[in-house]
């Protein structure tokens, strides 16, 4: 079977990552016909406009994209491109995997955690004003609706089932935000007594952050809603080696949009040093969503033999044996070829 799929190569070290992550699905046996477009600094610089409509028309009629790292300005400028097409295509779910490789330096050993987050509501729905004329005070509002809730809920027991996975942790702020996180919190325990076979436990988010650092094979699977998600997710990161390892999927009801989590990394932009994992990893994402199973396993066992051997690999991971970016992507490749 062939697919039509949206990339976006995106800002900075996106385009040099994105043609290894490409090359790697192709030589998995994968048909795909890339429709290229544009998003972020590089859309604006073009069009005049970060998230331009080709690349939304583009997104809606294929249903399905990989997408680069994008760059974000800091306190200044146009809002996030990547929460504006969480909004655009109602994308409520952030899966977040975080696993350890043997290879990469980390503190802990055999973590296997997969973090949902609420992708649409709370802090991120971007409802902010000053509320004064000299700009002295600022209020963010956080929204947090039933269904909101219960469809994220209801995701994250779902594939915890459906993945064989045992636990699922719901994390909250209840005790404080007795409105908002106690919704997301009541509405967790009605869900769960439909799902019998998954251990259920719910806890306060700073305690889970400690806990997180304490003892992370612990947990198992992960809920939470849109800001905690995306600092615990972080976090989880952080256990494995960091964000060269961290990918990601938006998922809606009909769109999907799989990505490296991490940043453009403009600094180190066109020299050939950046790790390409993350979005090779996204791509791994993608094809399991397109029920490619086959073809997803033996890049994940392709990347990760790599990663252990330890000598095909950036320097962030080897920094005295180490390659480049394209030629850690050849070694992959190569590795596909030995399975």
């Amino acid at each position: 079977m062939s697919y039509t799929i949206t990339l976006m190569p995106g800002d900075g070290i996106g385009p040099e990552i994105t043609e290894v992550a490409k090359s790697i699905i192709e030589h998995a046996g994968v048909a795909i016909n890339w429709e290229i477009v544009s998003a972020g600094m590089e859309a604006l610089e073009k069009f005049r406009d970060p998230l331009p409509q080709e690349t939304l028309d583009s997104i809606a009629k294929n249903k399905i994209a990989l997408k680069g790292p994008l760059t974000t300005p800091i306190g200044k400028g146009f809002r996030s491109v990547n929460v504006a097409l969480r909004k655009e295509f109602d994308l409520y779910v952030n899966q977040r995997p975080a696993k350890t490789f043997k290879g990469v330096t980390s503190h802990y050993d055999n973590i296997d955690l997969l973090i949902f987050r609420e992708n649409t509501e709370e802090f991120y729905s971007g409802i902010e004003h000053y509320i004064d004329s000299s700009r002295s005070a600022a209020e963010t509002i956080g929204i947090i609706t039933r269904r909101g809730c219960e469809r994220i809920l209801k995701y994250a027991f779902e594939q915890t089932q459906l993945l064989g996975r045992k636990k699922l942790t719901v994390v909250h702020k209840a005790n404080i935000m007795k409105f908002t996180g106690g919704l997301f919190l009541d509405i967790s325990k009605e869900i769960a007594v439909n799902y019998p076979l998954i251990k259920y436990e719910d806890k306060i988010v700073d305690n889970m952050a400690m806990q997180m650092v304490l003892n992370p094979n612990q947990f198992d699977a992960i809920v939470t809603t849109n800001l905690f998600g995306d600092i615990l997710s972080d976090l989880a990161s952080g256990l494995v080696g960091g964000l060269g390892f961290a990918p990601g999927a938006n998922i809606g009801r009909d769109v999907a949009i799989f990505e490296a989590v991490h940043g453009s990394a403009p600094d180190i932009a066109g020299q050939n040093i950046a790790n390409p994992c993350a979005l090779i990893l996204g791509g791994v994402m993608m094809l399991n969503y397109l029920k490619e199973f086959k073809a997803a396993s033996r890049i994940e066992k392709a990347v990760a033999k790599v990663i252990e051997d330890g000598t095909s690999v950036t320097k962030d991971i080897n920094r005295i044996n180490f390659v480049g970016t394209k030629e850690m992507g050849e070694a992959i490749v190569k590795e596909l070829d030995n399975q």
